[in-house]
């Protein structure tokens, strides 16, 4: 009875370190991933979603959207082996109740992921969310930034959403996701809308260093443009490579990148990207490397391409025709390690 009880105490103790407390993560992943058209199927008198109606031109169902999701939740737990994203920032979802049901319905809700969601004045309702887990990291404020033409108008596009946490240890980390104005009408004739997206967002980092020296910023998102385009360049003033002798510059990981993550025909291109302060690149505290930044090219995220060869995309739809794959786009992943 006595090595019975023994046994029994040195299992709940070893239970209660395992599941009743969250050790403090060695490693943080940041994904971003735009999920193609994440609609439910209840009409929105307010925003132009009708396609994504049951008598749509997509005839978007309950059971294709439970689908999605579950496809949603496959790419989330895969896409940093062990353990999945402490922040996971989204785009084109419509509401915050398809995040709800994502967590809800799926796997992830064995995990304590929290929402940040707010609708954006895109005029078919698709927004700009973030995810994170309130056991692994503590959130401390977040804010979106609307876009303003230069007659200070609001734009009818997605705002940025900032969000601040606090990571195990001191460091503070601010975090930028964005969607950027497509290039739907033409590249050049759009090319006006992306620079204002980007001096807004350059404004908003702009303001952090202004209060704190030598912030630790993240920055991902879908910005309809390349890292070599003005919008990145001049607008935003991302740059290639880390300069040691200037502090504060923000740094384009996707630069260097040879996988893109959309692909037109043969063409990949990447439009999905993630930067950082050089800040982040030292290591002091929590910090990272540009080799742990990268698409996820996990490989029931592509499939074969028969006519314009190589891989494409599994999608979720081709054109109106409905697919049953994942996204039009690759998620893309940071990793940040603490130093000892």
């Amino acid at each position: 009875m006595v090595k019975l009880g023994l046994c029994l105490l040195i299992y709940f103790i070893f239970s209660w370190n395992l599941f009743g407390q969250s050790e403090s993560p060695s490693t943080i992943h940041i994904l971003f991933y735009n999920v193609e058209n994440l609609f439910d199927t209840v009409n929105d008198s307010l925003t132009n979603d009708d396609e994504f109606l049951p008598e749509g031109d997509r005839r978007w169902t309950n059971r294709r959207f439970y689908e999605k999701l579950n496809r949603l939740s496959k790419v989330i737990l895969a896409s940093a082996g062990f353990e999945p994203p402490e922040i996971i920032g989204l785009c084109e979802v419509e509401n915050s109740q398809v995040l709800e049901k994502l967590l809800e319905t799926t796997p992830l809700k064995n995990y304590n992921y929290s929402v940040i969601h707010k609708d954006s004045p895109d005029e078919r309702g698709i927004d700009v969310a973030l995810l994170f887990r309130s056991d692994r990291i503590t959130p401390v404020d977040y804010y979106y930034w609307p876009v303003y033409d230069g007659k200070q108008r609001l734009m009818t596009t997605r705002e940025i959403l900032s969000a601040t946490f606090q990571l195990p240890g001191r460091d503070t980390i601010h975090v930028f996701f964005n969607h950027w104005p497509s290039r739907y009408g033409g590249q050049a004739e759009t090319e006006n809308e992306r620079m204002l997206a980007a001096k807004t967002l350059r404004g908003a980092i702009d303001g952090i260093q202004l209060l704190k020296p030598n912030p630790k910023v993240v920055v991902m998102g879908d910005f309809n443009d390349q890292p070599q385009n003005k919008s990145l360049l001049d607008g935003l003033q991302a740059k290639r490579k880390d300069n040691l002798a200037i502090d504060g510059e923000l740094i384009n990981l996707a630069s260097k990148w040879k996988q893109g993550t959309i692909k037109y025909r043969q063409a990949w291109t990447v439009f999905d990207q993630i930067l950082v302060s050089d800040q982040l690149l030292k290591v002091q505290g929590w910090h990272t490397r540009p080799e742990f930044a990268a698409p996820v090219t996990l490989p029931f995220l592509l499939e074969a391409d028969a006519k314009f060869k190589g891989q494409k995309l599994n999608r979720t739809y081709v054109g109106f025709k409905y697919h049953g794959g994942f996204s039009d786009h690759l998620p893309v992943l940071l990793k940040l390690e603490q130093a000892n």
